[in-house]
């Protein structure tokens, strides 16, 4: 049994988590430990897990920083390379620590990190730093901590809340815009096998918006199981863009689940990106609790060899005249393997829902492994509600009407999946992202990513 391992340590290491950690953590931690004890992990007869084998991605003994020992790293050298700082607000987590050291500039300056450029009220950093310095404050917000997660009774969940010992919270007051975009490099830094577990709360209250980039990164060829828990709260008008790139490598195992609450006429986009991995799994939960409420759900995954990407959705539309509208999109070449669940709940008396759910994938090789699973569930009789899906390859009509216009039948497939792909990648609001992956993608395609001289990621 994979949890087995995980129950001895937390009863052995119970006080040490404890002590290095503040009490919005501490508090639901015992209660996660009874529910992931009598749960266990899920297995594949388990329907939302049913294309990733959980228990064998657990099964091997990683090594957990629970005593919070110094990892020395200078985030700025080891993230330099193909996703740059777009014009952003930058802040650095190692591992499972959000990082509260100093920049080093190329004139050999240390400048701090804590950014004076946020606007007021806003708060990004660590729980445990806030609680220390604006115990008030972390009282406040420490009743969204866990609300969304613990509802769910995801052994994943509940295995980082058991485990998890910081928290970078992203705190918009009521009716502060921040106009500048926020990018949060996650780093993964060992010289022995690691597992992080990262977690981050999003609270923006009424009238506030804020834009959100996560890059996850590999920086050590070492076998790395990085579980995420992100909870989202939109308030009342508020409006969340949170986007989601992934370039680590094959030893990289990612297991994220996000939750999201939505209040009336609030807006929330979210964008998963997934151009290198090793086994991936992002699980999306989304209720639209006000009325008026819409969101926008993308994807798009690049993998080969025998990556493996599993993207899971849930939303749910529990108020009248509310909207959904999901796409996603696979390319995958060698023996990957990609698999799209993605499920529409309109509730009783949610009237004038409108919601499109869309999964568009091609397969390169004949090794290569696609399954996709779009359902609805309605209990309202007023609503606009659509499901599809596609797995094909490359047009051969298309393929031979450029190569008779003189382009080479490699360049001809790579302009093919560039443009397919181009539908989610447009959907991104935030400019310089969009550009970059354009790039990005055709690199990808190229296989060029890789190659970046003096680079340790994505290898």
């Amino acid at each position: 049994m994979s949890e087995q391992q995980y129950i001895e340590l937390y009863q052995q290491c119970r006080q040490m988590i404890f002590d290095h950690s503040c009490s919005v953590l501490n508090a639901v931690r015992d209660a996660a430990f009874e529910r992931f004890s009598k749960s266990g992990f899920p297995t594949k007869k388990v329907e939302r897990y049913k294309y990733t084998d959980i228990e064998k991605l657990l099964a091997p003994n990683y090594g957990v920083n629970l005593n919070r020992l110094h990892i020395p790293v200078d985030p700025y050298q080891a993230f330099k390379c193909d996703v740059p700082n777009l014009s952003t607000l930058l802040y650095f987590v190692v591992n499972d620590a959000v990082y509260n050291g100093e920049k080093a500039e190329p004139r050999g300056e240390r400048i701090p990190l804590a950014n004076p450029k946020l606007p007021e009220g806003v708060f990004i950093g660590s729980v445990n730093e806030l609680f220390s310095r604006n115990a008030s404050l972390a009282a406040s917000l420490s009743s969204y901590y866990n609300q969304l997660a613990c509802q769910d009774a995801d052994a994943i969940t509940d295995l980082n809340t058991m485990l998890a010992q910081d928290c970078l919270l992203v705190y918009v007051p009521r009716n502060v815009v921040a106009d500048k975009a926020v990018q949060i490099i996650n780093i993964l830094r060992s010289d022995v096998d690691l597992m992080a577990n990262r977690r981050v709360l999003v609270v923006a209250e009424e009238n506030a918006e804020i834009k959100l980039l996560f890059c996850d990164h590999a920086a050590d060829d070492r076998n790395f199981l990085a579980t995420q828990v992100i909870e989202v709260f939109a308030g009342a008008n508020a409006k969340i863009e949170l986007y989601c790139l992934e370039e680590t490598h094959a030893r990289n195992v990612r297991l994220s689940n996000v939750y999201v609450k939505q209040e009336r006429d609030s807006s929330v986009k979210h964008n998963v990106i997934t151009l290198h991995n090793g086994v991936t799994r992002n699980k999306l939960d989304l209720t639209l609790e006000g009325e008026g409420a819409a969101c926008q759900l993308g994807g798009c995954v690049i993998a080969d060899k025998q990556q493996h990407v599993d993207n899971n959705t849930l939303i749910v539309h529990q108020a009248p005249h509310c909207t959904s509208n999901q796409l996603y999109k696979y390319v995958l070449d060698g023996e990957a393997t990609g698999a799209f669940a993605g499920k529409v709940y309109v509730a009783p008396g949610a009237q004038k829902t409108s919601s499109q759910m869309t999964n568009q994938n091609l397969t390169s090789t004949t090794e290569a492994r696609m399954y996709t699973q779009p359902m609805l569930e309605i209990y309202a009789d007023d609503v606009k509600c659509a499901h599809g899906s596609t797995v094909g390859q490359l047009s051969d009509a298309a393929l031979f009407y450029m190569r008779q216009r003189g382009i080479p039948e490699k360049e001809a497939r790579m302009l093919l999946q560039v443009a397919f792909i181009r539908e989610v990648v447009d959907q991104i609001d935030l400019v310089p992202l969009r550009d970059r992956l354009h790039h990005l993608i055709d690199k990808r395609f190229r296989g060029e990513l890789s190659k970046c001289e003096g680079c340790k990621l994505c290898r």
